[in-house]
């Protein structure tokens, strides 16, 4: 015990023997609500200190101190009475059992305290990126290491202060050493129980950083078309087209093979398939499809192309591509083609449409 704490230890059983009187709950009540307002008078006072020193610095000094200031007056009010308790004329069983629980206590907050540092830094380093922009290549790569790492380290920190904490009970101090080390039968069992946790966190850092999808990707995942919404720790949300949701593991994109439509850049080129009579003039069809895609407001003015990809038995198939800025535009792109190709056979190029020929069979 350090030497001021023992010379005020004395001096307060010296004036707890002038006001013997008292009972001893009350003295050791008196002693506590010192304590704990010296306590939070100094963490008001550092604060207010604080509070000038960084009103001048960047987003993240002056974010951190606002963050951190119920968390450093709960761990402040911990010490404060910690230390009441240790100097005042409480039994040593009890006392004993509260400087234990208060420790338990002060260490989960310390491990709270560095969740919230995580979690200003996430904040803070992405605000440097847009993704309402049209191009958010850069900021969807950002964004999804910065979420990702941030629940990841947010993972590892709880795990560690959980682990600490433990090894401050005796009874339960094997526990504590389990998460940390790994080791023992608890470890093992703990082991086998995080293993899917584990090999998802895993996961996790690898996505974050070979980025094989990112936020807002458009993907195809199991035959379903959708945009990544949410990639959390452990699992993936992708929005589909039609507002459902599916959730996948991470582990999913790591081990099975998918479709990603934005992987460097988020334009795409859109098909759109016709079929048509082997007399269609296709220079006309031609020369209408480029019409069409300089009207659009979709086309984004880069690819534009008609040809004939396969002839069957009774129709010529044509292929028009169109390219997009991003992957729901291109889909309404197709769409408009498709739409427009086929009024202009319907209206202007009648000859383009399939006609259904019968042979004269020789008798």
């Amino acid at each position: 015990m350090p030497a001021f704490v023992t010379d005020l230890t004395r001096e307060i059983f010296r004036l707890w023997r002038e006001f013997y009187w008292l009972p001893e709950w009350v003295v050791i009540s008196v002693i506590v609500a010192v304590f704990v307002f010296v306590g939070w008078a100094a963490n008001q006072l550092v604060f207010a200190l604080l509070k000038l020193l960084v009103r001048k610095r960047d987003v993240f000094w002056r974010g951190l101190v606002g963050r951190a200031r119920l968390k450093v007056r709960i761990a402040v009010m911990i010490a404060a009475m910690a230390l009441a308790v240790t100097v005042s004329p409480l039994d040593p069983e009890p006392s004993l059992v509260l400087r234990q629980t208060l420790l338990f206590g002060f260490i989960l907050t310390v491990g709270w305290m560095l969740i919230g540092a995580s979690d200003m830094w996430a904040v803070v380093y992405l605000r440097r990126f847009n993704m309402a922009a049209e191009d958010n290549l850069l900021a969807r790569k950002h964004v999804t290491q910065a979420r990702i790492l941030q629940r990841v380290s947010a993972l590892l920190i709880g795990i560690v202060t959980l682990g600490l904490a433990l090894l401050t009970i005796a009874e339960v101090r094997q526990w504590g050493m389990s998460l940390l080390a790994s080791a023992g039968v608890v470890g093992i069992i703990a082991g086998f129980a995080l293993q899917p946790l584990l090999t998802n966190m895993i996961a996790g850092i690898q996505i974050a950083t070979d980025q094989p999808i990112r936020l807002d990707d458009a993907v195809i995942v199991e035959g379903e078309w959708g945009v990544i919404e949410e990639i959390t720790s452990t699992y993936v949300v992708v929005k589909l087209w039609d507002w459902r949701r599916m959730i996948l593991p991470l582990t999913y994109f790591i081990t099975k093979p998918f479709q990603n439509w934005t992987r460097e850049t988020s334009s795409l080129i859109g098909t759109a398939f016709l079929y048509v009579d082997y007399e269609a003039p296709m220079e006309r069809l031609r020369a209408e499809l480029e019409r069409i895609c300089r009207e659009s407001p979709l086309w984004d003015r880069d690819v534009v192309s008609l040809q004939v990809t396969d002839i069957t038995d009774r129709v010529a198939q044509v292929r028009c591509l169109a390219s997009a800025r991003n992957a729901p535009t291109a889909f309404d792109l197709r769409c408009e083609i498709r739409e427009k190709m086929l009024a202009f056979m319907r209206d202007e190029c009648p000859e383009a449409l399939p006609i259904q020929r019968q042979l004269n069979a020789s008798v």
